[in-house]
């Protein structure tokens, strides 16, 4: 994977730099030592590392402000970051940029009950945004599998979904205005505690932009009263593709579940070894939770169960408690940590017809066998949003490649089906030379304009999400 060679003027240049970011910060919060700075050398996409000049980690959109004003000045380029969850290489830095963190803005600054939204600093974690809500009947929809640690600049970033999303939708649903920095300083206030925003929908530009437009610091966000209640049901079945089939009627039926979990044999097995859920024997399984009322709940699960007697299934396993629920949720909550502790491996993220998860499934497997690598599938199935983890060894040279060989094919599938290249991790380093696959050259010089725009010198974010032969031109300090 290629990264720019970093400017020798910026490096040259490092104490001065640093001189200049600690007169407007406190002493604490730029981090400029050589050990210090390895913490921040890679986000989740652990097989790229390298660390930036140095890290800044402010408290205020004044102090973003204050360092993005004194890095443009300097040329000096800039990555910001959430949690650093991103499974993406969205927050790789390079080692001429100054590493902006956000993490220590994670203030609750405004809650309208009456008006469904809360106002939050960037940096504050997903489920921490819910926990600030829950005492008064409300709750925020999005919620990644990474929500206990993710933070709400993260899922701006990258338009994140989760679970739930099937039926609440992703980031952008739920999102109704930013504070956003610009790369000179300029802070801009787009959208805030209302259905919309006169004007051209920047908000929407903005999220998704994954860092390539400013920095996120503020945020105001939808909250939805609670459900009166929800229950999950767990349906085993003896293939992949029939489970696929089966999510494609559930959703044909006009039922509309909170949620449609997906895992196959081999994500099943390692998350009964770590988390012990008491899940059957079976080929594949789904997760297919409903809200409502107690009768509400009834009906929904009665249809899709019935939906369910028609593909044959191993077993099905209605919920008729919230310990029952919490167990039958237990493995599917655990499945990335349970992989992570039997080998090393790549998280995938395409999204794809609901009508061609059995076709795609069955690809997969081929593929598997094709390039000798192992996979196991837990995924988002309500929406088509996969996620195939590609087992390899880290310590076997060529095998890295390999495995991005074969997620770039399996990446490559989703899109001949009619899918895309991303559903909520974005595209950050991992994808950025496959956008070809997904748009013309036309279609990206639009995006690249619309870059142009916001950050005219593409100091914000550098080497993500565009295809490097397509900025060399543009990358100026």
């Amino acid at each position: 994977m290629q990264m720019p060679v970093p400017n020798p003027a910026i490096l040259a240049r490092k104490a001065q730099i640093v001189r200049r970011l600690q007169s407007v910060l406190p002493a604490d919060a730029v981090v400029h030592d050589p050990a210090d700075t390895r913490a921040y050398e890679c986000d989740a996409l652990v097989a790229y590392r390298c660390a930036p000049l140095c890290a800044v980690l402010p408290r205020t959109t004044a102090e973003v402000s204050a360092v993005l004003r004194i890095c443009h000045e300097e040329g000096v380029p800039v990555v910001p970051r959430g949690a650093g969850t991103s499974l993406a290489g969205g927050a790789l830095p390079t080692a001429d940029c100054v590493l902006l963190g956000v993490a220590r803005m994670n203030g609750l600054l405004e809650v309208d009950y009456p008006n469904r939204f809360v106002r939050v600093q960037a940096g504050r974690t997903n489920l921490s945004v819910t926990g600030a809500v829950e005492a008064q009947g409300f709750f925020y929809a999005p919620d990644p599998s990474s929500q206990l640690a993710c933070a709400i600049a993260g899922n701006i970033a990258m338009n994140s979904g989760g679970a739930h999303c099937l039926k609440y939708g992703v980031t952008t649903n739920n999102l109704l205005g930013v504070t956003l920095v610009q790369m000179d300083g300029t802070v801009l206030e787009i959208g805030g505690g209302f259905l919309d925003a006169p004007g051209l929908d920047l908000l929407g530009v903005i999220c998704g932009s994954e860092g390539q437009l400013g920095v996120v610091t503020e945020a105001t966000l939808r909250i939805l009263p609670k459900p009166e209640g929800a229950r999950p049901v767990l349906i085993g079945f003896d293939a992949n593709e029939v489970a696929g089939q089966c999510v494609s009627d559930i959703i044909r039926s006009g039922v509309l579940p909170v949620a449609i979990e997906f895992m196959d044999r081999p994500c099943i097995e390692a998350t009964e070894a770590f988390a012990h859920a008491g899940y059957p024997d079976c080929e594949a399984l789904l997760i297919v939770e409903v809200e409502g009322s107690p009768a509400e709940i009834d009906e929904q699960l009665a249809r899709i169960i019935a939906v369910a007697r028609r593909h044959n299934p191993v077993e099905i396993r209605e919920s008729r408690s919230e310990a029952e629920s919490a167990r039958i949720w237990l493995g599917r909550k655990s499945a990335f940590g349970a992989m992570g502790n039997i080998n090393d491996y790549l998280c995938l993220d395409g999204v794809i017809p609901v009508s061609d998860l059995g076709l795609v499934l069955r690809r997969i497997g081929e593929m598997s066998r094709e390039y000798g690598l192992d996979v196991a599938n837990v995924f988002h199935a309500g929406d088509g949003n996969l996620h195939p983890l590609i087992l390899y060894d880290a310590n076997k040279p060529g095998d890295l490649e390999l495995c991005e060989e074969f997620g770039a094919a399996i990446l490559k599938l989703c899109v001949e089906v009619g899918g895309c290249l991303t559903g909520e991790h974005g595209v950050g380093v991992e994808k950025r030379d496959l956008m070809g696959v997904q748009f013309s050259d036309v279609d990206m010089e639009a995006q690249l304009r619309l870059k142009d725009v916001f950050d005219p010198r593409w100091l914000m974010n550098p080497a993500k999400v565009f295809p490097l032969v397509l900025t060399a031109g543009r990358r100026a300090a």
